[in-house]
């Protein structure tokens, strides 16, 4: 039984890795830090724990509780652990990072994308990106995870097996439709209820950070460069994630299907939504809800030659929390569906 702690526990992102933990049976979190939250009872923060677990929040550095920590999940906002992750890899322990602090490979994006210089860029190649699918066999060796982001992870997954086709340009479109859950736990203006509610609102038209994440992975994955154009809008719901994305390229379903099948060959978490008689013909964030499946499918525009790909995640699991637990089982070598087999919650 190995010991866990999260920096930032008292997040959506803390309280999905706290729950999802809860039934983990290689692991137990010990330390759970929160300044806001300190000395309050997990489960007042997080009321879905009511009954799974006594921790309580602590404003304690976590620099000073590591004797007791095998591993360190930093569930913090972007900019934030690079302030953490080189004392933590002296002192020995293994860090799973769930900003996007060390999830590019090349640090003169981050000023770009980022607004921030990186102070650290030799650490960079220390980390292995989170997404098993497509690391796992560098993770089986790994000390230090950055897990992807949710967007990100959305459309890497419904992409990447088509982009070794003869596209006809290299440009990608992304049309990312953002549950609310995505912007986090913190209020402001736009995060309350009547502004939100019967909303579908673009907060990200142009320029999205997660762009060079997906253009960075569909290259690792294929070998091709391509230019990712995303979008994402904000949409009245509150878990969730479906990415759309045209992929300009002559292929047919048939074809279609064999690459997907092929790529995905054995994943557990990756199911192909290919169902005509059913009400969710294509994916669908609502059911996916509450499970660490990202669920994949497309159609074909004959019209342009474009295929119209589909990824549908819960941003918080399979987004976010769940490839991290998946990519820490396999660092670990526990089995890697551990504490990751329930089933999506429906209907929502």
């Amino acid at each position: 039984m190995i010991k866990a702690g999260i920096v930032g526990a008292s997040g959506y992102v803390g309280g999905e890795l706290l729950r999802l933990l809860a039934n983990h049976g290689d692991v137990e979190v010990t330390v759970a830090t929160s300044n806001k939250h300190k000395d309050e009872k997990v489960a007042r923060i997080h009321p879905d724990l009511y009954g799974l677990t006594d921790l309580k929040f602590t404003g304690r550095s976590i620099f000073d509780l590591l004797d007791d920590l095998d591993v360190v999940f930093l569930a913090v906002p972007h900019g934030t652990s690079i302030n953490y992750v080189p004392q933590l890899m002296e002192s020995g322990v293994r860090i799973v990072d769930m900003s996007a602090d060390f999830r590019l490979r090349d640090p003169d994006k981050y000023p770009v994308w980022y607004g921030f210089e990186h102070p650290y860029p030799d650490l960079i190649k220390k980390f292995v990106y989170g997404m098993p699918e497509l690391h796992r066999e560098e993770l089986k060796n790994a000390r230090y995870i950055a897990v992807p982001g949710c967007i990100a992870s959305s459309s890497i997954y419904s992409i990447a097996p088509f982009a070794s086709l003869d596209l006809d340009n290299n440009v990608i479109t992304v049309d990312a439709k953002v549950g609310s859950s995505g912007s986090g736990a913190e209020l402001d203006e736009s995060k309350v209820f009547s502004e939100r509610y019967n909303s579908v609102r673009a907060y990200k038209p142009a320029g999205h950070r997660h762009t060079p994440e997906i253009e960075q992975e569909i290259k690792y994955a294929t070998g091709r460069d391509v230019n990712i154009a995303l979008s994402a809008h904000s949409v009245n719901m509150v878990r969730g994630i479906l990415t759309t994305s045209s992929i300009f390229a002559k292929t047919d379903e048939i074809h279609g299907w064999g690459l997907l099948r092929e790529f995905y060959s054995g994943e557990k978490f990756v199911r192909l939504i290919m169902d005509k008689k059913s009400n969710f013909k294509y994916p669908d964030p609502k059911i996916v809800v509450g499970s660490n499946f990202v669920d994949l499918g497309f159609a074909i525009d004959r019209y342009i030659n474009r295929i119209v790909s589909f990824g549908a995640i819960d941003n918080m699991i399979k987004g976010a929390s769940g490839n991290a637990i998946q990519s820490m089982n396999i660092m670990y070598g526990f089995n890697e569906s551990e504490g990751l087999t329930a089933p999506s919650l429906f209907p929502v």
